[in-house]
């Protein structure tokens, strides 16, 4: 309106360590940008006064955060995964959630999470960490650290997505066997083997590497009567979202030594330090040395998070500077 002073863009940005400088020179180039570490409990009180907030993982965009916003206009999150971010109350308050979900073609550049699987899934049949650890301790002791290998054997993607189909070609390279189910994309590699039944590749897979998004029909998919299913000694691998799969349910059969062993990057709680505390498989690990557990490391390297923050930064600023000359 003619006479009326131009309010100026500011952003929050709530989890700012390690944060690209060069996403952050897109971003002042928009307007203020503030970079405050929040804690949980803070955010709520901490949004008014922003167009924009810009989390990781760390951090639950919640209803209460959204509605103490003022003048809120994007949410802002370098992931694929919205189950940290209230999209519903985003949508009626007209705030915009600004992801990866449909940056397709970049993403097929990003080779980070299905690394991680790889490595947790060596670590996890040749005990790399537990016999580090004795190492350091001044053991010197190789049979007590006896591994398995990976040629010959099968491998079950359940997911596949670009995670899923970069993970299938590391198993074909390491000499697996490949099998896929996905219900959404029942197309799968030339060399890798299309089930049309989650039962029928559970039953099928030596090891089974999980590459799920977290939704209504995924949450909990992988109960105890499904998890069963793999055959004795089987591999369990996850690094999607912990709540596709029942944690009690996969601590009974790593106890009862129907799974040979489990790695996971990924918890039903995470973000809850209380819950995170009490998951039965935290407990369990304390005692046991066939789980391997990592704190939702996938996308975290330095060459992808530096990309993933300029990309987000460009679409940020795409949006804000269309919205606020509208």
């Amino acid at each position: 309106m003619e006479g009326r002073q131009a309010v100026a863009i500011r952003i929050l940005n709530a989890e700012p360590i390690g944060y690209s400088d060069e996403a952050r020179a897109i971003l002042r180039s928009v307007g203020e940008l503030v970079e405050d570490r929040v804690a949980q409990e803070q955010l709520a009180g901490r949004v008014s006064g922003f167009d924009a907030l810009i989390v990781r993982l760390g951090l639950r965009v919640t209803r209460d955060v959204i509605e103490s916003a003022d003048r809120l206009r994007a949410v802002v999150t370098g992931t694929t995964g919205l189950d940290h971010v209230d999209v519903a109350a985003c949508a009626d308050r007209r705030v915009a959630v600004l992801s990866l979900k449909d940056e397709t073609e970049f993403l097929q550049t990003v080779a980070a999470t299905a690394e991680h699987t790889w490595a947790l899934l060596l670590s996890l049949v040749r005990r790399i960490p537990w016999a580090f650890d004795s190492v350091r301790r001044g053991g010197w002791d190789r049979d007590a650290f006896r591994g398995r290998e990976l040629a010959g054997r099968r491998l079950g993607i359940l997911g596949f997505g670009r995670i899923g189909a970069r993970v299938a070609r590391y198993g074909r390279a390491f000499g697996m066997s490949v099998g896929a189910f996905d219900a959404g994309s029942p197309e799968v590699a030339a060399d890798v083997a299309r089930f049309t039944s989650l039962d029928g590749l559970l039953a099928w897979s030596d090891v089974l590497s999980v590459h799920l998004p977290l939704d209504d029909t995924t949450r909990g998919l992988l109960g105890r009567e499904r998890l069963a299913l793999l055959p004795r000694g089987a591999l369990l691998l996850n690094t999607s979202r912990g709540a596709v799969l029942d944690e009690d349910a996969l601590v009974g059969l790593l106890e009862s030594g129907h799974l040979a062993g489990a790695a996971l990057d990924v918890l039903c709680d995470e973000q809850s330090p209380a819950r995170r505390a009490a998951s039965p498989l935290m407990r369990y690990v304390e005692a046991h040395g066939n789980l391997l557990i990592t704190p939702h490391l996938g996308g975290a390297t330095s060459e992808s998070m530096r990309r993933v923050e300029i990309v987000m930064a460009e679409k940020l600023q795409r949006f804000l500077t269309t919205s606020h000359a509208s």
